[in-house]
């Protein structure tokens, strides 16, 4: 089976690329349901689409993806009141992850499993950003992904099974002195499972570094305070350590251990 799919993949690569584009955006249309409605403790499933004004039930062809956002220019048909661009930048955002995803990965499980984590990453980031929080829901969510990527990883067992046991323990003590909070704990126990603990350690890296400079030049230039939401920054690191972690680790060890 995965021979037919490279086959078709190698034949009409355009059209993998344009398939993970529209179906990601499509999936971004109901990562920004979970954003907006998970901290509100809103069913994403049950309740239907409406305006967050004016509670106008949205007709099928205002729930068109980025076009509709585009078609009705940024206001509710009803009420007038404007849409927040967040939902076309969420959508747009994810389609382009996930093409990105495939074009590194290619067609594989592997693939999938990786454009549903960083779909995952994309609302923790939004949310904690938003909010402070990281809904435990979605952590629970990528720890059911780091369980069934074991499954097809299970030559690594040792690192998948010392990646959230290492994580938990150090995210305990870092807890436990007021360095992080209790989401940075749970979100990075289950990436432990997804990545195992090289990649896992990897990503917190990459986050660390690339959170300490935004957030220094922010307080610098925007006067931000000093509290950190590390949600976004995290969920950057993770993506960069799911997608070239493997290679960059590789690197580190040739680089400085190959004696």
């Amino acid at each position: 089976m995965k021979e037919y799919v490279d086959i078709i993949a190698s034949e009409t690569p355009a059209l993998f690329y344009v398939f993970a584009l529209l179906f990601g955006i499509a999936v971004g249309s109901f990562l920004n349901v979970c954003i907006f409605r998970i901290p509100k403790k809103e069913s994403i499933v049950v309740v239907p689409s409406h305006c967050m004004s004016c509670g106008k039930k949205l007709k099928w062809w205002e729930l068109v993806p980025v076009f509709s956002y585009i078609f009705l220019r940024g206001k509710c048909s009803g009420c007038k009141a404007k849409i927040s661009p967040q939902y076309c930048i969420v959508e747009l955002s994810n389609g382009l992850l996930w093409a990105l995803v495939y074009f590194v990965k290619g067609a594989q499980v592997d693939t999938i499993l990786i454009q549903l984590l960083v779909s995952a990453l994309l609302v923790i980031g939004v949310i904690d950003a938003r909010t402070g929080e990281i809904p435990f829901p979605i952590v629970i969510f990528i720890g059911v992904l780091g369980a069934i990527r074991a499954i097809f990883h299970h030559e690594a067992w040792l690192d998948l099974l010392l990646g959230p046991v290492v994580m938990f323990v150090l995210f305990t003590v870092l807890v436990f002195f007021n360095a992080m909070g209790g989401g940075d704990l749970k979100l990075c126990t289950a990436m432990g499972l997804f990545l195992g603990l090289k990649l896992c350690f990897l990503g917190l890296i990459i986050g660390c570094i690339i959170g300490s400079i935004i957030h220094v030049s922010l307080m610098i230039f925007k006067k931000a305070g000093r509290e950190l939401k590390f949600g976004p920054y995290l969920g950057i690191g993770f993506t960069v350590s799911a997608l070239w972690g493997a290679d960059m680790w590789a690197w580190y060890m040739d680089k400085f251990f190959n004696f």
